[in-house]
């Protein structure tokens, strides 16, 4: 007989934040139960999950001992911590934790926002008039990622981190939101070479 994990993540199939997690755990090869969410149905804002995360969101995990982690950059580090896909260097761990807090203020608040309105929620009459300014913020984060990527191959340190698993979740599919990633020639190659790493799932899977 099977044991069940002892490790629980609160999913959403459509979520960029979610799968950066399942992503890693991918990496890592760890298993764990996967309990899947409706984000637009309040169904995280139940008192039962709120108990487990007071922010009502996805991704939320279960760990071992019980407790609860949630925000998926700080679930991403508590992994990561360890492996390779946490660099050595301190100033590479400082240069990671500046690209997540990128992603998370300057990419996710536009990128993700309009792939959400676009190809998942639908524009709305509150939703659509702010639609032309997130998108050229959107194409300004993609503009920095570019920027970088023409002298690196990577967002922190000379290897494949969880910076990169954090700007890889949402940008991968940003063409879901209209983003013409043509544009950025070797942000496109980066993103191939996510693809390539060992353990890599696709947000589908």
């Amino acid at each position: 007989m099977t044991s069940q994990p002892d490790l629980v993540l609160y999913d959403s199939a459509i979520s960029g934040n979610a799968y950066k997690v399942r992503l890693l755990l991918s990496h890592l090869g760890l298993r764990f139960e996967r309990i899947e969410f409706n984000v637009d149905d309040g169904s995280t804002r139940t008192p039962e999950f709120l108990s487990r995360n007071p922010n009502g969101k996805v991704p939320t995990v279960r760990l071992p001992d019980g407790s609860y982690l949630f925000e998926s950059n700080a679930i991403l580090y508590y992994f990561a911590e360890g492996t390779r896909y946490w660099p050595d260097a301190k100033r590479d761990r400082a240069t990671a934790m500046q690209w997540m807090f990128f992603e998370q203020y300057s990419h996710e608040p536009y990128i993700a926002v309009v792939r959400h309105w676009v190809a998942h929620l639908g524009k709305t009459n509150e939703n659509e008039p702010q639609l032309p300014m997130r998108i050229d913020r959107g194409y300004h984060a993609l503009s920095v990622m570019e920027t970088w990527l023409k002298d690196h191959a990577w967002f922190a340190g000379s290897g494949y981190s969880i910076a990169d698993i954090a700007l890889y979740a949402y940008t991968h599919v940003a063409h879901e939101g209209g983003f013409d990633l043509s544009r950025f020639p070797t942000t496109s190659a980066w993103l191939a070479r996510v693809a390539e790493q060992p353990g890599h799932i696709r947000i589908t899977d």
